[in-house]
């Protein structure tokens, strides 16, 4: 009995090749995916970074950098905002607060560092505004030039959103959720000076889990510049009394 021999079997040339090209495009497209997720991250907010060292170098160095540029005398106070962004390094994104001729005005820059090359450069410096008189050296020098009452403020004020920040922190520490509070928004806001510190009434669009609620908030800032969240309300609240 003779048993037939059997043939190996080789795929024709142009399957194969079809193939590899599949499994290289794939292997790419992943590759350029890890890539773009990893040099074109969306910007983080660093509430802490914020006062930490490394920032508050990477901000004067902003300053001065500008000053060089531009023949300019600018006078670097603080750090108000800082925000990370990973693009083949990191870009920090930055709003900060200097003196122009004597007057505290407020700056966004973006600093561009590559650590593992001693890499720093100012991307980018613009002024956006002047600050709010309701900081720690006005509050003490100019409390008797505002006229009493509540007045509006910017929601984008600095310092306005210092309040915030500082209102949710505290609606979070008070809270027995095991979702964390995210804002939103800000909605709108007041201030007033009374005596040695200012008030702020801020009205937050606030989102814990997919629940999104109106919170609204008074807050205090003393001469030593410390935030304390004196009271908050469901806005709900506030409308059904009226």
């Amino acid at each position: 009995m003779r048993v037939a021999a059997t043939r190996p079997f080789f795929p024709a040339p142009g399957a194969l090749f079809a193939a590899l090209a599949l499994v290289l495009v794939g292997s790419a497209s992943l590759a350029i995916g890890a890539m773009a997720s990893h040099v074109l991250g969306g910007k983080r907010e660093s509430p802490a970074a914020a006062n930490s060292l490394e920032t508050d170098g990477l901000a004067r160095f902003a300053v001065d950098e500008h000053n060089k540029r531009e023949n300019a005398l600018l006078e670097f106070v603080r750090v108000v905002e800082a925000k990370e962004q990973t693009v083949a390094g990191t870009l920090h994104h930055l709003t900060l607060e200097a003196i122009e001729a004597g007057r505290k005005k407020v700056y966004e820059a973006k600093v561009w560092v590559k650590p593992w090359l001693d890499f720093k450069e100012l991307q980018e410096f613009r002024h956006t505004g002047d600050a709010t008189s309701f900081t720690t050296s006005d509050l003490g020098a100019k409390k008797g030039e505002h006229e009493p009452g509540w007045r509006d403020v910017p929601v984008h004020d600095p310092v306005v959103k210092e309040a915030a920040s500082h209102a949710v922190k505290s609606i979070q520490e008070r809270s027995n959720s095991l979702f964390p509070y995210e804002l939103l928004e800000i909605i709108r806001a007041k201030a007033e000076v009374v005596e040695d510190f200012a008030k702020f009434d801020i009205l937050l669009k606030l989102k814990r889990g997919t629940k999104e609620e109106k919170i609204k908030a008074e807050v205090h800032k003393n001469l030593e510049g410390a935030f304390v969240l004196n009271q908050m309300q469901p806005e709900h609240d506030e409308s059904s009394s009226q």
